[in-house]
């Protein structure tokens, strides 16, 4: 192959539309590799409760609106189908269910794939395989002997399997108090904890507000430093839902916790909590283990990234990754990475059109926080 893309998420998507427009041929010239098991990314893994009415935006993939969804309908089905039908619109021929195991550095400047359908050799890779699949696990001490249910929001169930239950949800974003004020509706009492205090953000978030904390999260990257969460750029939205639950006393936070004790947690200061769940409401780190072999990785733990190209190899870009990891940065970044690698590969293909911005590139409903505000579009939150 000429191209790799690893996830098919909106960043993969919009790698794989671009590539098209560009003149690769999905049968000769490029593939798509997508390990979930039908269409939809992250999003066909998110909780029932989570409607597409609460997410906070959805940008439209390049060249297909998302029109006449129903805001009561389950998020993971409504983005689900919409992807769906993207992918035979545009005749995608994502194969699925694909794992990567491993890129490897092949023979004559080619990148090796390695995966559970065979291994592809290709001149260039387009990572595009998000965060779902790495959620974020704090260690403390005394984990270990707590008898209740720890589980993250990776697994999060909705709220009725929390009914007449001490419920303690750990995490400062907006997954974190979306499910507290599910959960509180339902549990005998909740709890909050987070590490730091957190900011809630008055007044509406524009497009000026959005480019500076996409450039808060590029100047990391371009440090080589692991990306950071979009709450710790932006703060929380101070929403009529969010007024209401702190009017209420749901998001009455306390101080990071000490120690995990059998029955709940504890401080040094002497303080106790018992509860029957520890929620980890702690995000999710770039799935990028795959790419180990190639050595990308910056000292900091990151790696650093020039757009979307990896400076260390300019054959591997990433996608949805650092200031692309949302739904309109995850479009941008797909034609970005391919106009870039249309330049590496040279040949027949540079008469394509990828640099040229679609009319869905440019319309829809912009967000930083592509969903329930987690700040990922691409492969699989």
């Amino acid at each position: 192959m000429d191209v790799v893309v690893i996830g098919a998420g909106q960043a993969g998507l919009s790698a794989a539309f671009h590539l098209r427009r560009a003149g690769l041929d999905p049968d000769r010239d490029f593939v798509v590799l997508d390990h979930a098991p039908r269409p939809g990314g992250a999003w066909q893994f998110r909780w029932p409760s989570l409607t597409y009415g609460k997410v906070h935006g959805m940008y439209a993939l390049p060249g297909m609106e998302l029109t006449g969804a129903d805001p009561a309908r389950p998020s993971s089905e409504v983005i689900g189908a919409y992807f769906d039908s993207y992918e035979r619109t545009f005749d995608l021929r994502i194969h699925r269910p694909v794992d990567v195991t491993a890129v490897r550095e092949g023979d004559g400047g080619r990148l090796l794939v390695e995966t559970s359908g065979g291994t592809y050799s290709t001149r260039a890779l387009i990572n595009a395989t998000g965060t779902w699949d790495r959620p974020f696990w704090p260690r403390y001490p005394g984990q270990e002997t707590f008898r209740g249910l720890q589980l993250h929001t990776a697994g999060y169930p909705g709220p009725a399997e929390f009914a007449g239950k001490r419920v303690l949800v750990v995490g400062g974003g907006a997954s974190g108090t979306q499910h507290l004020m599910e959960i509180a509706d339902v549990a005998a009492e909740t709890f909050w904890v987070t590490r730091r205090e957190p900011v809630f953000r008055e007044g509406p978030f524009g497009e000026a507000e959005g480019r500076a904390a996409v450039a808060l999260v590029e100047e990391r990257v371009r440090r080589g430093l692991p990306p950071q969460s979009v709450v710790s750029v932006t703060g929380l939205p101070l929403n009529d839902a969010i007024r209401s639950a702190r009017a209420r006393g749901i998001l009455d936070r306390l101080p990071m916790f000490d120690r995990i004790t059998p029955t709940g947690v504890a401080w040094d200061d002497g303080r106790t909590v018992d509860v029957d769940v520890i929620l980890w409401a702690t995000g999710f780190r770039p799935a990028i283990d795959h790419l180990t072999p190639l050595r990308l990785r910056e000292p900091g733990g990151g790696i650093r990234v020039e757009g979307t190209r990896a400076v260390r190899d300019e054959r591997v870009h990433l996608v949805g990754y650092g200031p692309s990891a949302s739904t309109i940065g995850a479009n941008r970044a797909g034609r970005a990475a391919v106009s870039d690698i249309r330049r590496l590969l040279g040949g027949p293909h540079t008469q394509g059109t990828a640099d040229t911005t679609s009319a869905a590139d440019t319309a829809g409903t912009a967000s930083l926080a592509g969903t329930a505000g987690t700040l990922d579009a691409a492969g699989t939150p």
